[in-house]
């Protein structure tokens, strides 16, 4: 509260009061602050604080403290015991692993050689099989041998390997792939010349002529004819007498996809390679056999039946690829 000029001027000691006042005031709260830090760091006499029954009631937690803390302290000790123990026991564990591999490898290493030694001694007994088999065949073939009679050699007889040029009747067949087909060479020579009469006027215009006959029981026949001017020596010069028409060349081609007959159905009674021969005149006909290579044993079996027929036979071999052919500059068959 404020106040007047009147009223400061009647009490002049009052603020000096005051103030002294509030010093001691300010001496006094800091003695007690002092005084309550000493009391708090002084020691503090438990006798004159609590009584007996406390005083017993404390030291029994004191001590169950102190065992606690015992106990601790040994667990401890045994917690760092159980580790080390474990320690030893990983160190151990890792060491029985890596022997376990170790007796592992080695247990493998001595299947493999069992494996092998078992292989090994397989392939012996196996040799040894064969080689006891072999050897009772070669036993079995001995006693055979000692046991058998001597087989009688049969030594058939042929006419004389003289050949000589065939003149009358002649009658040609082929021996190809294992088969045996009769070649109508003669039938196909007469259609030709039918073929010549009628066209003739033809002919005699053209000087070369190629053309094709047949086809006749699986063959057909290619020809080359040709056209030459006939003349006569005279006084007065080559006179012109007339015109010839010849056959140059004639190849006997088999139609493709037509059956021949197998050699070994050939030499049976009612074949029809029989039946052609049963046609012939054995004694006064040529069987002439064209021959394509690998056919050479089926030419001797035919041969040998031939013979006995009592036909002259004739061989023809033919490169392979080469048709069967004929012309008037070629030569003829000839038989033994």
């Amino acid at each position: 509260m404020s106040r007047n000029r009147h009223d400061t001027a009647d009490t002049p000691g009052q603020d000096s009061f005051l103030d002294i006042l509030a010093n001691i005031t300010g001496i006094l709260i800091i003695l007690v602050m002092v005084m309550g830090v000493r009391a708090g760091r002084a020691p503090v006499d438990v006798g004159q604080i609590v009584s007996a029954e406390e005083e017993g009631e404390l030291r029994r937690v004191l001590a169950a403290e102190a065992s606690l803390r015992n106990e601790v302290l040994e667990l401890a000790a045994e917690a760092a015991r159980l580790e080390q123990a474990a320690l030893a026991k990983g160190q151990q564990r890792h060491l029985l692993a890596a022997a376990k591999i170790e007796i592992e490898e080695e247990l493998a290493a001595r299947r493999a050689r069992l494996d092998a030694d078992r292989q090994a001694a397989f392939d012996l007994r196996r040799k040894l099989a064969e080689a006891e088999g072999n050897l009772a065949a070669l036993e079995r073939q001995r006693a055979a041998a000692e046991t058998a009679r001597p087989e009688t050699v049969v030594i058939e007889s042929y006419p004389t390997p003289i050949s000589r040029t065939v003149h009358g009747e002649e009658e040609h067949f082929q021996l190809r792939d294992g088969t045996v087909m009769r070649v109508p060479m003669n039938q196909l020579v007469e259609q030709l010349e039918r073929e010549v009469r009628r066209k003739r006027n033809e002919l005699l215009e053209r000087t070369d002529y190629t053309g094709m006959v047949g086809p006749i029981d699986g063959f057909r026949m290619r020809y080359t004819l040709r056209r030459h001017d006939v003349g006569h020596e005279t006084d007065f010069g080559v006179a012109h007498v007339g015109t010839v028409v010849q056959l140059q060349r004639a190849e006997f081609l088999p139609v493709a996809g037509y059956p021949g007959e197998p050699v070994e159905a050939a030499l049976r009674p009612a074949s029809d390679f029989r039946k052609t021969l049963g046609k012939l005149r054995p004694g006064r006909t040529t069987v002439t056999l064209w021959t394509y290579p690998g056919e050479f044993d089926a030419f001797r079996r035919l041969r040998q039946e031939l013979y006995h027929l009592g036909f002259a036979v004739a061989a023809r071999p033919l490169p392979e690829g080469t048709p069967i052919s004929g012309s008037p500059g070629g030569t003829r068959s000839a038989a033994q």
